[in-house]
């Protein structure tokens, strides 16, 4: 046990004895290699994790899976992930990043490996496991798995978090962090076209061991690129590095007495700005996960696409999302000097007409859809990258910044859950435009939250003046 608490433990901090010239070329060489590492590492993450979206035609016609139950079984990754986002975010700000990450890849890859195996092993019939139908008995034990898939899920964010906090200083973070963020999309982007592939060729289960033999591969190679905060390598701090002050109201590392939970305390449960962002943060969630989860088999339902080209539809949304996500990033910085909310607003405002002019698209103007579903990925992933990741981490302290990515996560996947479930019910009640309608409404209810943000920011820097 000793030494399993060891392989996981933090490395301590060592004083700082290189030249100056010294630092600056091992700060060069590590600042690099962490994040490119921590960017391939959450691409890969995705591909163990949105698998399941272009799965769910195939896998539902071949188990006789309602879309309730695929929602059911898509709800059980998001209920884990957003519990263990938390938990493992306190962790994680504890923890090695160099062998917290990559193992939690690698444990995610078995997951998927199991997931599929599950289906080997029961097969849907008339037969009864301890008075249950096999049909039964095979919808909770993948659900299980992809609940345990979903927990060593959530272990990725919250190092990368703490990774880019301390790595990158304040003046660099936004830019850093946006460009990071794209991980998101294209991890999506790789995860929906490796699928769509190897469904084709080999089976619907094949979307499942093949990315989870890419994983493991990954996984083993982020053990060798990987490391903790600068203060582990006998580096100073990044901000006395750049010679930037740190936020006045945090002291600087080697100075600060407080206790792990007084941060805690001061900057996420008892901080009203991080209880809004977490609230918003669930129905950015929802329309996310909707159209991730469930474009492929709207688009093969309603519009008579072909899996591979709804799959590319697909494609087109988590790849010009990402450049949604750096758009947001940059217009906050230069136009509205670091303020996130407002370029919130508008991406989600946005985000509503690009929804709708998606289902108002008729089957005969299909080439459409790629630029509908662009705009929507686009119009998304800024709002997903900002209020629950970068306005988090800045509306609280970098010493507690994987807990609180983990603390808007909880909130983000209920969403994630309430979208999965509650798309595959709206669906089998009120057909496709139930869903479309619920994924609207829910970016209408994250408008008047961010709105109030808005108000409450204006009122809070009017009295600081």
């Amino acid at each position: 046990m000793n030494k399993f608490i060891e392989f996981f433990k933090e490395p301590p901090s060592k004083p700082v004895t290189m030249s100056e010239e010294e630092v600056k070329k091992t700060y060069a060489h590590f600042r690099w290699r962490i994040f490119y590492s921590s960017f391939i590492a959450y691409v890969v993450f995705h591909i163990c994790r949105k698998n399941i979206a272009v799965a769910l035609p195939s896998m539902g016609e071949a188990l006789h899976l309602s879309n309730t139950e695929l929602g059911i079984l898509g709800s059980t990754l998001y209920v884990t992930y957003g519990i263990g986002k938390f938990i493992n975010g306190v962790i994680a700000d504890k923890s090695n990043v160099r062998t917290f990450l990559p193992t939690a890849l690698i444990l995610s890859a078995i997951c998927n490996i199991c997931f599929v195996l599950s289906a080997l092993f029961i097969t849907p019939g008339h037969v009864s496991f301890f008075g249950l139908p096999s049909a039964t008995v095979l919808l909770w034990v993948m659900a299980f798995f992809w609940g345990a898939n979903g927990w060593f899920q959530s272990c990725g964010f919250p190092p990368v978090a703490k990774s880019l906090s301390y790595w990158f200083s304040n003046s660099e973070r936004g830019t850093k962090w946006s460009i990071w963020s794209t991980s998101h999309q294209i991890g999506v982007f790789a995860a929906v076209m490796i699928s769509g592939i190897v469904i084709d060729k080999f089976g619907w289960m094949a979307a499942f061991y093949i990315p989870a033999i890419i994983c493991i591969v990954v996984g083993i190679w982020l053990f060798d690129r990987l490391r903790d905060k600068p203060q582990s390598l006998g580096l100073p701090d990044v901000e006395k590095f750049r010679e930037e002050p740190v936020k006045c109201d945090e002291p600087a590392e080697d100075e600060d007495k407080r206790s792990y939970f007084q941060i805690f305390k001061e900057h996420i449960l008892c901080n009203p700005i991080i209880w809004m962002l977490a609230i918003a943060y669930i129905f950015v969630y929802i329309i996310r996960f909707g159209t991730e989860d469930w474009l492929v088999k709207y688009l093969v339902e309603v519009k008579g696409n072909s899996l591979t080209v709804a799959s590319s539809k697909l494609s087109s949304l988590a790849l010009v999302g990402a450049f949604g996500a750096i758009l947001a990033g940059i217009i906050s910085d230069k136009i509205y000097k670091g303020n996130r909310t407002p370029i919130n607003i508008v991406f989600l405002i946005c985000l509503i007409m690009s929804l709708l002019a998606f289902a108002a698209n008729p089957a005969s103007r299909g080439y459409m859809d790629y630029i509908y579903a662009a705009m929507i990925g686009m119009f998304t992933a800024g709002p997903q990258m900002l209020i629950g990741g970068l306005c988090a981490v800045e509306s609280s302290s970098k010493k507690v910044a994987s807990a609180s990515i983990g603390f808007t996560g909880i909130f983000g996947y209920v969403g994630a859950a309430l979208s999965s479930g509650g798309t595959g019910f709206v669906v089998d009640k009120f057909g496709w435009n139930g869903a479309i309608g619920f994924w609207m409404v829910s970016t209408m209810i994250c408008v008047v939250i961010c709105t109030i943000l808005l108000i409450y920011e204006k009122a809070r820097k009017k009295v600081k003046v």
